[in-house]
């Protein structure tokens, strides 16, 4: 079965998507233990968790964009950019 090119272009969007957000989570984490470990503020556990779990949701809608072609990836890719904009939105721009 062929892909259409606008198809791979909007996996290929939020795959990127997903990587940011994955490497997003990884230094909220770290600046939380860092903040700990040198007693100053940083994100607190409620931050963590939505960013922990953002990333889990984008990561397997990803995985499911990526394998499935078609209705089924479109919807999965725009899970992903819809998962990371409500993060972005209550958790930075709030």
């Amino acid at each position: 079965m062929t892909d259409s090119l606008s198809g791979r272009l909007i996996r290929g969007l939020s795959g990127a998507i997903t990587a940011g957000v994955i490497v997003l989570t990884l230094v909220v984490v770290g600046a939380h233990f860092l903040g700990d470990r040198w007693d100053f503020p940083g994100p607190g556990s409620t931050s963590i968790t939505w960013h922990v779990a953002t990333s889990v949701v984008v990561f397997v809608a990803q995985v499911v964009a990526d394998r499935r072609r078609g209705g089924a990836s479109l919807v999965a890719s725009l899970a992903v950019f819809v998962v990371t904009a409500a993060l972005l939105w209550t958790q930075w721009w709030d």
